[in-house]
């Protein structure tokens, strides 16, 4: 019985010697450096930021963590102060930002365009026209139309070219809000043969998920109005006194940097450039 009994004391002896040692590491042990990001649906889904973010820990020493949402609610994370730093594509909605007294430095980093996909059979017929003529088309024929409907940068741009055409189409049927992000939208539009404006980079994730023959494809683009510029903003620290601008500005600063700019240049899928970077010095 003493046997037994001493056998449990050495191995409590042993374990509680482990857990020691284990918290005097821990103790010992710089905390790893975190800076929390709020983007867009289209930085994520298209694979960009798990491309850019093991190098810029290796790099840094800063985790990247983000959440994924459109520009509309990415900025309201900023304003709720729930962010350190955004990376969106909404400029106008951004300079507000910055206007408004929520952020500081918005730094322009990288830009696609946007295009407008449907059915291959087309049935508005709208393919190689300019934007308004296909919009407008578009709302002639009734051809079902999926919005976002969410606030995002893409759908800001979606219903800022409505209103510049003249064109009112949200109480129509045949224009349709899904409240979703872009993948999301791009499947419903798919599922009832329309029509919808999606950034070049998630069409081309889209595309190369459909091995190359997607039920939906670009039919306009190429077009001014469709010009999508990305940037960078920190969350000011003077009206959100806990986050690490500090963190930020170094994100911001190894974005903009001739290595981060040559990542992104050279991020591909199925041998298409998804984004052109365009940091000014």
């Amino acid at each position: 019985m003493r046997t037994t009994t001493n056998i449990r004391i050495l191995l409590l002896s042993f374990l509680m010697t482990i857990l020691l040692s284990s918290s005097v590491f821990s103790a010992d042990k710089p905390a790893a450096k975190s800076l929390m990001m709020a983007t867009t649906t289209s930085t994520n889904d298209t694979g960009l930021l798990d491309y850019l973010a093991p190098v810029f820990q290796k790099d840094t020493g800063i985790e990247l963590k983000w959440i994924s949402v459109g520009t509309g609610i990415a900025i309201k994370t900023g304003v709720d102060c729930n962010a350190d730093v955004l990376l969106v594509h909404d400029p106008d909605a951004e300079k507000k930002f910055v206007a408004d007294g929520n952020g500081i430095n918005r730094k322009e980093l990288m830009y696609n365009d946007f295009v407008i996909i449907g059915p291959k059979s087309d049935p508005a017929k709208i393919k190689k026209l300019s934007v308004e003529k296909a919009m407008k088309k578009i709302a002639e024929k009734k051809a079902n139309f999926m919005s976002r409907g969410d606030k995002s940068g893409t759908n800001a741009l979606e219903l800022k070219l409505w209103k510049k055409f003249g064109i009112a189409p949200d109480k129509e049927p045949w224009y349709v809000q899904t409240g979703q992000g872009m993948l999301a939208t791009i499947k419903v539009a798919s599922e009832k043969d329309g029509y919808t404006i999606t950034d070049r980079g998630t069409y081309i994730k889209y595309e190369a998920t459909n091995k190359g023959n997607p039920p939906l494809v670009i039919l306009v683009e190429k077009d001014s109005n469709l010009f999508n510029q990305y940037a960078a903003i920190e969350v000011n620290p003077a009206k959100c006194t806990a986050v690490k601008n500090d963190l930020a500005k170094e994100f911001i600063k190894w974005m903009a940097s001739k290595k981060g700019q040559k990542m992104i240049k050279d991020y591909k899928l199925q041998g298409k450039q998804l984004f052109t970077p365009n940091a000014k010095k």
